[in-house]
Protein backbone atom coordinates (compact mmCIF):
# COMPACT_ATOMS: atom_id res chain seq x y z
CA UNK A 1 0.00 0.00 0.00
CA UNK A 2 1.03 3.16 -0.90
CA UNK A 3 2.37 5.89 1.76
CA UNK A 4 -0.02 8.48 -0.09
CA UNK A 5 -2.89 5.84 -0.31
CA UNK A 6 -6.00 8.21 1.03
CA UNK A 7 -7.09 6.24 3.83
CA UNK A 8 -10.82 7.27 3.42
CA UNK A 9 -10.76 4.57 0.40
CA UNK A 10 -8.85 1.83 2.40
CA UNK A 11 -11.22 -1.32 3.71
CA UNK A 12 -10.70 -2.10 7.41
CA UNK A 13 -8.46 -4.77 6.70
CA UNK A 14 -5.98 -2.70 4.54
CA UNK A 15 -6.30 -0.05 7.09
CA UNK A 16 -5.21 -2.53 10.07
CA UNK A 17 -2.59 -3.96 7.69
CA UNK A 18 -0.92 -0.84 7.34
CA UNK A 19 -1.49 0.13 11.03
CA UNK A 20 0.32 -2.99 12.07
CA UNK A 21 3.38 -2.35 10.02
CA UNK A 22 3.38 1.15 11.28
CA UNK A 23 3.42 0.01 14.73
CA UNK A 24 6.25 -2.25 14.15
CA UNK A 25 7.96 -0.06 12.15
CA UNK A 26 7.74 2.48 14.90
CA UNK A 27 8.83 -0.32 17.30
CA UNK A 28 11.78 -0.64 15.91
CA UNK A 29 13.24 2.30 16.22
CA UNK A 30 15.56 1.98 12.97
CA UNK A 31 13.20 5.22 10.85
CA UNK A 32 14.86 8.38 11.38
CA UNK A 33 13.07 10.76 13.47
CA UNK A 34 11.14 12.99 10.97
CA UNK A 35 9.95 9.25 9.12
CA UNK A 36 8.75 8.43 12.35
CA UNK A 37 7.04 11.08 13.34
CA UNK A 38 4.97 11.21 9.88
CA UNK A 39 4.39 7.40 10.09
CA UNK A 40 3.02 8.18 13.70
CA UNK A 41 0.51 10.91 12.74
CA UNK A 42 -0.87 8.27 9.71
CA UNK A 43 -1.14 5.97 12.02
CA UNK A 44 -3.47 7.76 14.46
CA UNK A 45 -5.58 8.51 11.10
CA UNK A 46 -5.59 4.57 10.43
CA UNK A 47 -6.44 4.23 13.72
CA UNK A 48 -9.36 6.34 14.27
CA UNK A 49 -10.45 5.30 10.00
CA UNK A 50 -10.76 1.67 11.68
CA UNK A 51 -12.37 2.90 14.53
CA UNK A 52 -15.09 4.23 12.22
CA UNK A 53 -15.49 1.11 10.36
CA UNK A 54 -16.13 -0.95 13.43
CA UNK A 55 -18.41 1.55 14.72
CA UNK A 56 -20.29 1.42 11.52
CA UNK A 57 -20.41 -2.23 11.11
CA UNK A 58 -21.73 -2.35 14.47
CA UNK A 59 -24.54 0.05 14.11
CA UNK A 60 -25.52 -2.16 11.47
CA UNK A 61 -25.52 -5.21 13.91
CA UNK A 62 -29.09 -6.59 15.41
CA UNK A 63 -29.32 -9.54 17.58
CA UNK A 64 -31.54 -12.41 17.04
CA UNK A 65 -34.05 -12.71 20.35
CA UNK A 66 -36.94 -15.24 20.68
CA UNK A 67 -39.77 -14.40 22.73
CA UNK A 68 -41.72 -16.80 25.00
CA UNK A 69 -44.14 -18.09 22.51
CA UNK A 70 -41.16 -18.78 20.34
CA UNK A 71 -41.02 -16.29 17.56
CA UNK A 72 -37.93 -14.76 16.64
CA UNK A 73 -37.08 -11.02 16.23
CA UNK A 74 -34.38 -8.76 15.72
CA UNK A 75 -33.74 -6.05 17.75
CA UNK A 76 -30.83 -3.30 17.59
CA UNK A 77 -27.90 -4.17 19.27
CA UNK A 78 -27.20 -2.11 22.32
CA UNK A 79 -23.65 -1.48 22.90
CA UNK A 80 -22.91 -1.87 26.66
CA UNK A 81 -20.33 1.08 27.09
Amino acid sequence: MSKETVIDTLSFEQALGELETIVSALESGSAPLEDSIKAYERGVALKKHCESKLRSAQEKIEKITISEDGTAKTENFDNPE
